[in-house]
């Protein structure tokens, strides 16, 4: 597997509302892009701190994954996300090595990006997003 750099960190928010305030007017960051994705159930905010993203993420549907991972967990951390030059390959070579991939094949994500995850079952608890940028 080929990364690159962490390309971001998801954090998932009951309110983008009132989160995006605390992003801005504690932590001195600028949220440059709202962006709903649809098919994930899901509005994100995202941030730059110097070559890192932080994605905000809050669910618009209580049975999404952030929906979910809310009534389960609470507000938090929810995922590490890591950009790869090559989604396809570096799918089949964790579940080459026995990692339990949640996709199988990228889909579309935030930002432009192919996506997949790594179910956290097989890292460790840190569920794992890979992101490809085809536009690079």
């Amino acid at each position: 597997m080929n990364l690159s750099h962490i390309e971001h960190i998801g954090i998932a928010v009951k309110s983008l509302e009132t989160a995006i305030p605390y992003y801005e007017e504690v932590l001195g960051l600028k949220c440059y892009n709202v962006e709903e994705v649809v098919e994930q159930k899901v509005k994100t905010a995202f941030f730059m701190v110097g070559q890192t993203k932080i994605e905000l993420l809050e669910s618009t549907d209580p049975e999404g994954p952030i929906g979910k991972f809310i009534a389960k967990k609470g507000e938090g951390v929810h995922h590490l996300a890591f950009a790869v030059k090559d989604l396809e390959g570096a799918l089949v070579d964790a579940e080459g090595k026995g990692v339990q991939l949640i996709d199988k094949t990228p889909r579309g994500g935030a930002e432009g990006l192919s996506i997949a995850f790594l179910h956290p079952k097989s890292t460790m608890g840190v569920l794992t997003e890979l992101c490809e940028d085809k536009n690079k």
